[in-house]
């Protein structure tokens, strides 16, 4: 692969599309406020956007239960909506890259209206997995599998068979066995890149395949998977034939001029297990999870950061980098607590809340040494003007199934998708044309809008702006690392800039040079605090 193709280096934005710009006022963001933000994109120097589902939906999950592929929802505009945003976007040097959903649909497509309307045995019912039940009569599960969100894996229908959701009940898990799934999802593709889509980011990339015959598994479900009891790869995840299917999509893909990517959603590990999904044949990337989990400690990072790189290296992949996303506690927040404290089921009122300052100081740091790394890094909308996780969100306001399904023992999701502030001064913090917002926004949030940082040195938007623009400049997304050792320190050499995060308990001396950009302040002496990074030209 050519060291020249665009996404090996690039900085992709994740536009959350509910939060990020609402242009009617009806307190949901839609594609017209995306395309009314694109310049925020521009001049904060990223390569391309990634939207999250904007398909017609229910909206059980927040668009990832999606009912029609091929068409918008209107909550969030027009196809013609869609052409526009693409337009704009590449007249601003971006690219965009849209989701895909494949390892289920809505309950509301019609695929599954007519597996239900066609009965036990039909052709329509062979396109998802229904069952019947074990007991005499057929009362029970067909086997032990969990939902992700909580719960049985598994739903009875009225005619008594049960149908397999590894997520929400209104999301049926399709059969990948069957070759009409298949083709439906190569159609889909197509239609997209036709639209001049720059690429996907493929949902549940570990998931699409199940072990024949559905054998039982009564394990916990975990965020990343590997092999468990008895070193067997739970029968639901990271099944060989999945590979198949990303062979057959890159084919697609590399029909098209332009270098179109993918990057896959694969919740896997170690790190060569990840790897497989991209190797030359398959997709370009996978998201790296390990790195997003690992602990704040010098030798967590230097661990994730080397095994990651090595495990990617004999496929000749590059590495992906990213801090937060639309499913884990921003790390703003995330950060602000100890090494060893997990935020995995969401934070609320009542629970232990992190230090505000702690962490925003951390998650810049974070957020430089991620920038300094070869490969390819993702940002989350809003991390950009430091946005901690909404933790005080009232629990009459959560709309995360996963709150649901739990039976209000896991807080989900709703804390790192509440809408983006904009204007400090303005209604919904300039979200939107009114007041409306899906999801209560902070009363406070005014002082992390844009236009209350935009060109104020210090300030988190600044940061990530110099940050992005000496990461081009340096060409630190094409370099190779070259480490010092040094216990409380990662540190370490990319071309002619040296990287230092300090996460022990004392300032640290830096090297001679020019200090480029730090996270933080310097101490008085020009050492480097605690929960800091520097680059320094040398």
């Amino acid at each position: 692969m050519s060291s020249l193709v665009w996404w090996r280096d690039a900085v992709i934005y994740q536009v959350y599309p509910r939060s990020f710009a609402d242009a009617d006022g009806d307190g949901m963001g839609d594609l017209r406020g995306i395309t009314s933000r694109l310049d925020h994109l521009a001049e904060l120097g990223v390569d391309a956007l990634w939207m999250s589902p904007f398909y017609p939906s229910p909206q059980h999950d927040a668009g990832y239960d999606v009912a029609d592929y091929r068409d918008v929802d209107p909550r969030f505009g027009t196809l013609a909506d869609f052409d526009a945003l693409v337009v704009a976007a590449k007249a601003r040097n971006l690219r965009v890259v849209v989701d895909l959903v494949p390892n289920h649909t809505s309950s509301e497509h019609v695929w599954f209206k007519e597996a239900l309307a066609a009965g036990p045995g039909s052709q329509a019912r062979e396109r998802y997995h229904f069952r019947k039940g074990l007991g005499p009569d057929g009362e029970l599960p067909p086997n032990g599998w969990q939902s992700v969100f909580g719960g049985p894996a598994w739903t009875r229908v009225p005619d008594g068979e049960w149908y397999l959701h590894l997520f929400d009940t209104s999301q049926p898990d399709l059969n990948w066995d069957l070759p009409e799934v298949r083709q439906m999802f190569v159609d889909v593709l197509r239609f997209w890149l036709d639209r001049g889509v720059d690429g996907f980011r493929v949902d549940v990339a570990h998931g699409l395949i199940k072990e024949s015959g559905l054998p039982d598994w009564t394990e916990a479900q975990v965020p990343i998977t590997s092999p468990g009891a008895e070193h067997r790869t739970p029968p639901m995840w990271d099944q060989d034939g999945v590979h198949d299917i990303y062979r057959e999509w890159r084919r697609v893909l590399d029909s098209y001029d332009g270098d179109r990517i993918m990057v896959g959603e694969a919740w896997v590990s170690p790190a060569e297990r990840m790897a497989r999904y991209i190797r030359p044949d398959e997709m370009h990337q996978a998201f790296n999870f390990n790195y997003l989990m690992a602990p704040w400690t010098a030798a967590d990072q230097r661990a994730a950061i080397t095994e990651s790189i090595a495990g990617v290296a004999p496929v000749g992949a590059v590495c992906t980098w990213v801090l937060s996303n639309h499913d884990v506690v921003r790390h703003a927040s995330r950060l602000g607590f100890e090494p060893g404290y997990s935020t995995q089921g969401g934070i609320g009122v009542g629970d232990p809340q992190p230090d505000e300052a702690l962490g925003l100081r951390r998650a810049r740091a974070a957020t430089m040494l991620m920038l300094s790394l070869p490969g390819s890094a993702y940002v989350y909308q809003g991390e950009e003007l430091g946005l901690p996780e909404h933790t005080t969100l009232p629990d009459d306001e959560r709309q995360d199934p996963t709150w649901f399904r739990s039976r209000h023992e896991v807080r989900g999701r709703d804390g790192c998708r509440v809408p983006v502030p904009w204007e400090a001064d303005a209604p919904s913090f300039g979200f939107g044309p009114t007041a409306a917002s899906w999801l209560p926004q902070p009363a406070d949030w005014g002082r992390f809008a844009a236009d209350a940082q935009r060109g104020v040195p210090g300030s988190t938007l600044s940061l990530y702006t110099e940050a992005l623009r000496l990461r081009r400049s340096y060409e630190l997304g094409r370099g190779v690392l070259e480490w010092n050792t040094a216990d409380d320190l990662v540190d370490f050499r990319n071309g002619g800039i040296r990287v230092i995060t300090n996460f022990g308990q004392v300032p640290a001396p830096l090297p001679p040079g020019e200090v480029l950009l730090a996270s933080g302040d310097l101490a008085a002496d020009g050492s480097l605090p605690p929960d800091t990074t520097a680059w320094v030209r040398a």
